[in-house]
């Protein structure tokens, strides 16, 4: 309904020519160029950042999974003896904790 077609942008630009003069209209629309090209690249470094988080966020928990799991596989294999410093197996420790199955 309100487009903007050939004619009119034809007056737009010979309107624009006699205010700014033929050697201003190239520099405002180069400036006008380079404003849009930073605003699209601000645009696009906004997103960005969120994605590298998302990132980030998913890595650190990786690594806390495998030292989750390094812990309690060293804990079920390991228990320590209370009579001593000494670090006892949980299959020795099983068999000196049950007298029944020493005796079979």
């Amino acid at each position: 309904m309100f487009g903007t077609h050939i004619p009119e942008l034809v007056i737009i630009l010979v309107i624009a020519l006699l205010i700014f003069g033929p050697k201003k209209l190239p520099e405002m629309g180069s400036s006008i160029g380079k404003s849009i090209k930073e605003f699209r690249k601000g645009m696009s470094e906004l997103s960005q950042p969120k994605e590298e988080k998302d990132d980030e966020i998913k890595v650190p928990n990786a690594e806390a999974q495998k030292r989750e799991l390094a812990s309690q596989s060293t804990s079920n294999e390991q228990l320590p003896n209370l009579e001593g410093n000494k670090v006892v197996s949980e299959a020795s420790h099983s068999e000196a904790s049950s007298p029944e199955m020493s005796r079979e």
